[in-house]
């Protein structure tokens, strides 16, 4: 990987909408990526050269913290990118006073999470088509 600076800040829900729903559910309407609880979480945005490349929502409930919607550009994926943004987010949920952080993940990015200490808790279950698991670690 070459040399890529990463800025992460906090930006608003709103900002996270576009990328929510080109990367996650780019067959769905726009809306869909919306969630109910939104103006409630904290939003954190990875910028590259100004340009914002990867988004999480994070929403801490007491005794834990979970987020949800992470997203990252496609050209942008395995670079480093994402994971500097997770990092970013367990040291905020951890600032919440959370013991633990969780979010349901997508099967296909176990791999990625399980780099963070995550463990995966119960049975595949599904969103659409999609198999999810959740997965947990300490903080």
């Amino acid at each position: 990987m070459g040399e890529v600076t990463v800025s992460i800040r906090a930006i608003h829900a709103a900002d996270t909408y576009p990328l929510r729903h080109v990367v996650l559910w780019p067959d769905r309407p726009a809306e869909y990526v919306q969630l109910p609880d939104d103006a409630s979480g904290q939003h954190f945005g990875a910028f590259v050269s100004g340009e914002l490349v990867s988004v999480i929502s994070l929403f801490p409930d007491g005794e834990s913290a979970r987020f949800r919607k992470f997203a990252t550009a496609a050209p942008w994926q395995g670079k480093g990118v994402g994971s500097a943004l997770l990092q970013h987010t367990i040291a905020a949920a951890r600032q919440t006073g959370a013991g633990s952080i969780w979010c349901d993940a997508r099967s296909s990015a176990l791999p990625f999470y399980q780099r963070f200490g995550m463990q995966a808790e119960g049975d595949t279950f599904y969103k659409g088509e999609v198999p999810y698991l959740l997965m947990r670690r300490a903080l």
